[in-house]
């Protein structure tokens, strides 16, 4: 509850001094982001980008999922999304686990069947990243013409890094 309390009040001060909400639907540099939920990673100070600038899309892994997808069909055909970033991070916890292993602890621990939920762990970063990025480029909801890269954040130095398409 003090938290809940302490991020209110950071809201009420960021509240007052407001002054975005004339911004339009759109991202203003016609971008989109995909990137990890980690909470190492700030695609807005690391992409050196504002309010309004671009969709951010964050899950674990920064995968592009079939929801991700449906988010930038969206992006795209609605809001004039032009290019995409993918966007890894090293020491992602993702490489951590396996499904297994994942299965076990929440029938253990929570009492919960979860053996029919991929949970997506992945083993190579790298391939990782290329592999959401050929989602993207061969899914036929989006057109060649979008922009698609991918990167990996370092959460030591700050600095990303484009990631070759095939190694």
């Amino acid at each position: 509850m003090a938290e809940r309390d302490a991020l209110k009040a950071a809201n009420e001060a960021y509240a007052d001094d407001f002054s975005k909400g004339d911004l339009p639907m759109p991202p203003g540099r016609r971008l989109a982001v995909v990137t990890c939920m980690d909470a190492r990673l700030d695609p807005a100070k690391c992409l050196g980008l504002d309010i309004g600038d671009a969709h951010v899309i964050r899950n674990a892994g920064g995968l592009v999922t079939d929801d991700a997808v449906r988010s930038l069909v969206i992006s795209h055909w609605l809001l004039g999304t032009q290019e995409v970033l993918v966007v890894a991070h090293t020491d992602c916890g993702m490489l951590t686990f396996s499904n297994d292993d994942l299965h076990a602890k929440l029938r253990e621990e929570a009492g919960a069947d979860a053996s029919d939920v991929d949970f997506k762990p992945f083993p190579n970063l790298e391939d990782s990243v290329r592999e959401s990025v050929r989602t993207l480029r061969e899914s036929p909801l989006l057109p060649d013409s979008l922009d698609v890269s991918g990167w990996i954040y370092d959460v030591k130095s700050g600095r990303i890094n484009e990631v070759a398409e095939n190694s």
